[in-house]
C-alpha cells in the first residue's frame, strides 16, 4: 500500500498540473556510423576528426542542457536518427516517452523526449520534387485526461526561397483548420523564420519570390494586416490566427540565435487561441523565456559546437538556445488574459510596454520637444519621449497637446506614433528645452533613453561611429552627407537617441559640422 502512494505521489509532483515546453535546435547530433546522408564533416573517423572522442564530448554536453532546461516536454531539432534518440534517453530517464521522424534520405530529423504520456504520433507530410527536407511531427499528449498537440517543426533554412517555408506553413495550417477552434494546441521548433520576417523580406531579394508573403506571418496569421496577434484580440478574430511568444519578451531580448551580431529568432512557440479561452489548458502568461545560462551565452556570444574549416574541436553545444514556455491545468490558473494587469494607458512609456493598440489611447500635455520637416518627438514631464516619423506636419516644437494615439509600431525597435488626433491645443511651452537630457549626466547608450533628445554628445567620429568615455555608438543619416568629416571631434548641440535591431544609435536629422 506505501509503495502505492508513493508511486502515486511521485507521478503527480512529477508535473503536477502545470508544465513546461521546451524547444531546442541541437545543432547535428549524429552518430558514429556511416550513412548516406551524413553531411561530410560528420562522416565518421575521418579528417573532420567526428570521432568517439568528440562524439561523447557533444553528447554529454546535450544532456548537461536538457537536464538544466528540466523541461517536462522538450521538442529537439537535428537529430540523425531514432538510435540517437535512444542514446539520450538512456542518458535522461525520467523522460519516460518519446517519439521521431524524418525522412529515408534526409541527414537530421525531429523528435519529442517527454515526461507525459504521448498518446500517438503522425507525420505531416510536405515534400518537393528536387529537394528533401523533413517532415511535421504532429504528437498528441494526455495529462489527467486532457488532450492536446503540439507540432514539431523544421522547416527549411534559407539557402532556399521563402515559397518553400510558405508551402511549410500553408500544409501545416490546412492541419490546423481541421481541429476544432477550441482544441489546445502548439506549434514549436526551428521554423527558420523571424517572428517579424514580413517587416525584413523585403530586403531579402533572394528570398522573397512570394511577394512579401511569409509563412509564419501571413499563413499562420500571427499577423494579420501587418499586424501582431496581441493578447488584446487572440480572442476575437473571425480567421484562425496564433500568438508568437516572442511577443512576450522586451525587443532586445528576442533572439535564439546571432546571425552576423544580429539578433534572429529562427526557433519559435506559437500557441492557439484555445491557450487563452479558459477551458482546458492555458498558457501561463509571460512565462516565456530563452534558456541562455553564461555557459551557453556570454559576452554576447552564442557558445555554439566547436569547428575549425569543419574540423571538430571538441567543445561547445549549438548555434541556438533553447526556448522555454510553462502551461496549466490547474483551474485556479484559469483565466490567463484576465490575470494580466489592465491598465488605463495614459502615459507614453506606458505605449512602450504594447505591441499594437486596439483602443485609441488619449496622451494629455504632451510637449512637442524637437520637430524637423515632417518628424518630431514628443514628451511628458516626469515620463518618457517618443518619435513621429514623417507624419507630425500639424505639430509645432515648443506646444502642448492632449492626443488622441490610434497606432504605435515598431521600426527595427524604434517606437513609434504611427497614427494620431489633435484631442486639444494647450498652447506654448516657454520652457520647453528643460525636458532635454544633458549627455555628460546619462547614459546615452541605455535602451531607457530611446527617442530622447540628449545634448552637448561630444566624441571623435570614425568609420560611422562616434567614440566617447571609453564607449561607442553608430551615427545614423538619411543622408550621408549630413555626417561629420572622418577623425573629426564633434559636439552635437541636440542629438536623437534612437534604436535599430537591438543596438542604439544617434539619429542625425541636420548635418553635423
Amino acid at each position: 500500500m506505501f509503495r502505492l502512494l508513493l508511486l502515486f505521489f511521485f507521478s503527480f509532483s512529477l508535473y503536477g498540473n502545470s508544465f513546461t515546453v521546451a524547444s531546442y535546435n541541437v545543432e547535428n547530433l549524429f552518430d558514429l556510423v556511416k550513412h548516406r546522408s551524413d553531411y561530410k564533416e560528420y562522416i565518421p573517423n575521418t579528417n573532420a576528426k567526428w570521432n568517439q572522442k568528440n562524439f561523447n564530448i557533444k553528447v554529454n554536453n546535450l544532456v548537461k542542457v536538457l537536464k538544466d532546461i528540466d523541461a517536462d516536454i522538450i521538442g529537439l531539432q537535428e537529430i540523425e536518427n531514432r538510435q540517437m534518440m535512444q542514446v539520450l534517453l538512456r542518458k535522461l530517464p525520467e523522460y519516460k516517452y518519446s517519439s521521431f521522424t524524418k525522412y529515408r534520405n534526409s541527414s537530421v530529423g525531429i523528435g519529442f523526449l517527454s515526461k507525459i504520456k504521448i498518446k500517438n504520433n503522425k507525420d505531416i507530410n510536405v515534400t518537393f520534387t528536387n529537394k528533401i527536407f523533413r517532415p511535421i511531427l504532429e504528437t498528441t499528449f494526455e495529462l489527467e485526461n486532457n488532450e492536446f498537440k503540439i507540432f514539431n517543426n523544421h522547416w527549411p533554412s534559407k539557402r532556399v526561397a521563402e515559397s518553400y517555408r510558405v508551402k511549410y506553413a500553408k500544409v501545416l495550417y490546412d492541419r490546423l483548420k481541421k481541429l476544432p477552434k477550441d482544441y489546445d494546441y502548439i506549434l514549436i521548433g526551428d521554423f527558420n523564420s523571424n517572428y517579424d520576417e514580413f517587416k525584413t523580406i523585403y530586403r531579402e531579394k533572394k528570398l522573397n519570390n512570394t511577394s512579401g508573403i511569409t509563412g509564419i506571418n501571413q499563413v499562420l496569421n500571427t499577423t494579420i494586416d501587418k499586424r501582431y496577434i496581441t493578447y488584446d484580440d487572440i480572442l476575437k478574430s473571425k480567421k484562425r490566427v496564433h500568438y508568437n511568444l516572442w511577443l512576450d519578451l522586451n525587443y532586445n531580448d528576442r533572439f535564439s540565435n546571432k546571425y552576423r551580431g544580429q539578433n534572429n529568432t529562427p526557433d519559435n512557440i506559437i500557441l492557439s487561441p484555445a491557450l487563452f479561452d479558459n477551458k482546458k489548458l492555458s498558457y501561463k502568461t509571460k512565462s516565456f523565456k530563452v534558456f541562455k545560462p553564461n555557459y551557453l551565452y556570454k559576452n554576447k556570444k552564442i557558445i555554439r559546437w566547436k569547428m575549425n574549416r569543419r574540423v571538430h574541436s571538441g567543445g561547445g553545444y549549438s548555434d541556438h538556445l533553447p526556448i522555454i514556455s510553462s502551461f496549466s491545468i490547474d483551474k485556479k490558473e484559469k483565466n490567463p488574459l484576465k490575470k494580466i494587469e489592465k491598465k488605463e494607458l495614459n502615459k507614453i512609456s506606458q505605449l512602450y510596454k504594447k505591441t499594437k493598440l486596439v483602443d485609441e489611447v488619449l496622451l494629455k500635455d504632451v510637449i512637442v520637444i524637437y520637430k524637423h520637416g515632417k518628424s518630431a518627438i514628443i514628451k511628458q514631464k516626469n515620463d518618457r519621449a517618443i518619435y513621429f516619423y514623417n507624419n507630425a506636419q500639424e505639430l509645432s516644437e515648443g506646444f502642448s497637446y492632449d492626443l488622441a494615439i490610434m497606432q504605435i509600431k515598431d521600426y527595427n525597435g524604434l517606437k513609434e506614433i504611427e497614427d494620431y488626433k489633435i484631442r486639444k491645443h494647450n498652447g506654448k511651452i516657454k520652457n520647453y528645452k528643460d525636458l532635454y537630457l544633458e549627455a555628460k549626466n546619462i547614459n546615452i547608450i541605455d535602451t531607457k533613453y530611446q527617442n530622447e533628445i540628449v545634448t552637448n554628445v561630444q566624441g571623435v567620429f570614425k568609420k560611422g561611429k562616434l567614440y566617447f568615455d571609453n564607449k561607442k555608438i553608430k551615427l545614423f543619416a538619411k543622408n550621408k552627407k549630413d555626417l561629420p568629416k572622418e577623425n573629426s571631434k564633434i559636439t552635437i548641440k541636440r542629438a536623437h537617441i534612437g534604436y535599430y535591431r537591438g543596438k542604439p544609435q544617434i539619429l542625425i536629422h541636420k548635418r553635423v559640422k
